[in-house]
């Protein structure tokens, strides 16, 4: 495996880097680097400046609309755009549900939902766990009954990402109880529009609302958004979490907590000098960063094996468990920063209109929610420990 870019990608990462440079919305950038909650409008206004660029939808095929990149252009991207403060693309649309529709979809599905996951004309979320169901997915009860060209949706799902501004939820229902556990099991594409539908908030520790409960009470749905065939959404739903696993692993946000973590270190003092200068301190700076030097090689050598057109293994886990593990520990480093302001547990140091300065601790003081908030990426996308039993079982074929 070669680590150094060809002076194509080199080219390619200063084109990406030119265009985040002048295209960013100074706003969103401040909002972003400063931990900041984002709005809703935010991240519609950042795709939409992507999608005009013809970079909306860096793993797609051209023939989707898609910029056809290869695996080293979009990590090549990725990086750039989270180092430059960009916020992250809605992967529920681009990465989740549209990689699903583009390989199991009919082409009606893919004419009519894929244009409008480019433009973010609808925004969806994900109807993975219910409350028996979450590491243990197969367990699911959210039940559709088929009544002709209708399902009648009854059931509950939890931990849905924002669902409070989606307009479109993929869901995995159950519509037959014989069998196996994972089978009986269909993918579902919903209108959170539809009778019968509640969402429930559920805040977090930092004060935000990404997740939320959502409720499901008789909902009808046209069969037409069945994808796949009925009663097998189970190989589906392995499809997706593969992609949902390799988003976790978040090198470009990894790095861009590594760069705010030297700034913020820089910035604030202990016993009269910069934190960044404190050898214990240091010394917690260098293992993490060289664990994230591991985790990139490791990265770069599932990207060399996709070039190669190789298959994929526990990549895709052992990516998932290093980088929400190395992204936690990061802004735990970036709240020890914080010191003494890391205790008034300010909700309002991330509101979006809050004007943060370092000077008089109110960065500072987001720092410690922001810390709480990142506790929960090791739960996405399969619990860390689940992830490990996944590793085990194809390691030594158990």
């Amino acid at each position: 495996m070669n680590l150094k870019e060809s002076p194509e990608e080199k080219a390619f990462r200063q084109e990406v880097r030119d265009f985040v440079a002048t295209h960013l919305p100074a706003d969103i950038r401040e909002r972003v680097l400063n931990f900041k909650h984002l709005a809703r409008e935010d991240y519609v206004r950042w795709q939409r400046i992507l999608a005009e660029r013809s970079w909306g939808a860096p793993a797609w095929p051209v023939a989707f609309g898609g910029a056809g990149w290869n695996s080293a252009q979009r990590n090549i991207f990725d990086e750039e755009c989270f180092f430059a403060g960009a916020p992250r693309q809605m992967p529920f649309g681009l990465s989740m549900v549209a990689p699903v529709l583009q390989k199991f979809g009919t082409v009606a599905q893919q004419q009519r939902f894929l244009p409008r996951i480019l433009s973010m004309e609808d925004w969806w979320c994900q109807g993975y766990s219910e409350p028996g169901a979450g590491s243990d997915l197969s367990a699911l009860s959210c039940r559709a009954e088929r009544d002709g060209d209708f399902y009648h949706v009854t059931g509950q799902k939890i931990w849905t990402s924002f669902a409070q501004w989606a307009n479109w939820i993929f869901c995995l229902v159950r519509t037959d109880s014989s069998g196996r556990q994972q089978e009986g099991i269909s993918f579902l594409l919903i209108d959170m529009n539809s009778p019968g539908i509640q969402v429930r908030p559920i805040k977090t520790l930092d004060g935000g609302h990404d997740v939320n409960e959502v409720f499901f009470d008789n909902v009808r749905v046209p069969v037409v958004n069945l994808v796949g065939e009925e009663h097998r959404g189970w190989n589906i739903a392995k499809y997706l979490l593969g992609h949902e696993r390799t988003n976790i692993a978040g090198l470009g946000n990894c790095k861009r907590f590594m760069r705010r973590l030297k700034e913020i270190a820089a910035s604030v003092s202990k016993n009269g000098k910069p934190l960044i200068e404190d050898l214990r301190f240091r010394d917690k700076v260098v293992r993490i960063e060289m664990e994230l030097l591991a985790h990139e090689w490791s990265l770069l050598r599932l990207i060399d094996q996709e070039q190669k057109q190789q298959g994929q293994g526990i990549e895709a886990s052992l990516l998932k468990i290093r980088g929400s593990e190395i992204q936690q520990t990061l802004t735990e480093l970036i709240m020890e920063c914080a010191g003494p302001y890391a205790v008034p547990f300010t909700v309002r140091a991330m509101d979006p209109d809050s004007q943060a300065d370092t000077a008089n601790g109110e960065l500072l003081n987001a720092l410690a929610p922001h810390y709480l908030d990142w506790r929960k990426i090791s739960i996405y996308g399969g619990s860390n420990e689940v992830q490990k039993n996944i590793i085990a079982k194809l390691t030594l074929g158990l």
